[in-house]
C-alpha cells in the first residue's frame, strides 16, 4: 500500500504531517525512524519529499521518551487518539488522566498535540461527538494544561471552527478537503456511498459550510490538514467498511476550486503552504506551485493500483477545471 499511494503525496507535497496509526501503531522514537524510513523507500528517485513524524500517545507513554523524541528533530507532534474514535485506535487513551504528565512536559517543550477531537461513548450520537469532545475533554485539558499546543485535526462542525477562533495563539485547526466538499447527505441520500465515509463523519451542510468559510477566510488558525486516507477498494466496499477519503492525487486541484467559488483564491497559498508552517515553527516551503484552470475539466485516475488491490480515489461529483502545472 505504501509503495503504491506514497508517489502520490510526494508529487503535489514537499512535506505532510505523518500520522501515526499503524497497526502496531508509531509510539516510540525507534518506530518513527522505521516507518520514516518505509516512507523514503517507497518515494520515488529524486523526490524530496519530507515525512514530519508523529508519535502516538499512550496511556504508557513516558515524557522523557517524547522529550527525546523532540529534540531528535525526526518528530515533530503527539497525535491523541480516544480509544475506539477511528481506524486503528484500540491503543488510544482511555483515561485522560493518565497522560497528563506527558502532556504537561509537552506544554514545556513546546511540543504540538494533534487531536482527533471525538468522545466515543456509545450513548453519545455520532453527529455530536466533536462537540462533545470539545466540552468534556479538550477544553478542560487546555485549562489545566495552559501553553500546551494543540492541533484540532479534520474539524467537522461550526463548534469546532468557533472554538479554533476563541482559542488563542496555542491553538489551531485543520480542515480537509473533502469536509470542504462533502455533507453527510453524500454518504446517505440515494443510497450509501462508502467512498464518502470518513471520520470523522461529514455533518450537516450549516458545518460544511462554516467550514469553507473559516478555510477561506484568511484566519491563520485554519490550515490544511488533507487526513488522506487510502484503503484498498474492497475494504471500503464491504458489510463493515473503514473510513477514510483518499484524497492525496487530487486535493490541490478541488481546493482551487472550492476557493475559487468563495472568491478566496488569494487566501489559498496561506491555507495550503503558510499557516501550517507558521504553527509548527517551521520554514515555508522554497518550492512553488502553479495551478492553471483549463477550458475542459480534469480527469483524474478513478483508482490507483497498489499492492493490495485498488484504492479509489475520492470523486468530489462536480466537474474540475484546475490543475497543477507540470514544472
Amino acid at each position: 500500500m505504501l509503495k503504491g499511494v506514497a508517489p502520490h503525496s510526494a508529487r503535489h507535497f514537499a512535506r505532510a504531517i505523518i500520522m501515526p496509526n499503524l497497526v502496531p501503531p508509531v509510539v516510540t522514537l525507534a518506530d518513527a525512524k522505521a516507518y520514516r524510513a518505509r516512507i523514503m523507500d517507497a518515494l520515488p528517485a529524486g523526490s524530496s519529499f519530507e515525512p514530519l513524524m508523529t508519535l502516538y500517545l499512550t496511556e504508557a507513554t513516558d515524557p522523557d521518551d517524547v522529550e527525546a523524541a523532540a529534540r531528535s528533530g525526526i518528530v515533530k507532534a503527539l497525535k491523541l487518539y480516544p480509544a475506539g474514535a477511528t481506524t486503528n485506535s484500540d491503543s488510544g487513551v482511555h483515561n485522560f488522566e493518565n497522560v497528563i504528565p506527558v502532556l504537561e512536559r509537552m506544554a514545556q517543550i513546546g511540543l504540538p498535540l494533534c487531536v482527533h477531537g471525538e468522545v466515543t461513548d456509545s450513548e453519545i450520537d455520532i453527529f455530536d461527538r466533536e462537540a462533545v469532545f470539545i466540552d468534556r475533554v479538550l477544553d478542560p485539558l487546555r485549562r489545566r494544561i495552559p501553553g500546551l499546543r494543540v492541533v484540532m485535526e479534520h474539524i467537522t462542525t461550526a463548534d469546532g471552527v468557533a472554538y479554533a477562533r476563541a482559542g488563542g495563539p496555542d491553538l489551531a485547526a485543520t480542515i480537509t478537503t473533502h469536509h470542504l466538499i462533502i455533507n453527510r447527505n453524500h454518504i446517505l441520500a440515494g443510497g450509501i456511498r462508502p467512498h464518502y465515509y470518513c471520520l470523522p463523519v461529514a455533518k450537516r451542510e450549516t458545518h460544511r459550510l462554516a467550514l469553507r468559510e473559516a478555510a477561506t477566510s484568511g484566519d491563520a488558525r485554519f490550515f490544511l490538514g488533507t487526513d488522506s486516507a487510502p484503503h484498498a477498494t474492497d475494504l471500503k466496499e464491504n458489510a463493515c467498511g473503514c473510513a477514510g477519503c483518499f484524497t492525496a492525487p487530487n486535493t490541490m486541484s478541488l481546493l482551487a476550486h472550492v476557493f475559487e467559488e468563495e472568491e478566496a483564491l488569494d487566501k489559498l497559498e496561506n491555507f495550503a503552504s503558510r499557516n501550517g508552517p507558521a504553527f509548527y515553527g517551521l520554514p515555508v516551503n522554497d518550492g512553488m506551485m502553479t495551478l492553471s484552470k483549463s477550458q475542459a475539466a480534469i480527469e483524474f485516475p478513478n483508482q490507483v493500483e497498489t499492492g493490495i488491490g485498488p484504492v479509489t480515489v475520492f470523486d468530489p461529483g462536480f466537474d474540475v477545471f484546475w490543475e497543477v502545472e507540470k514544472n
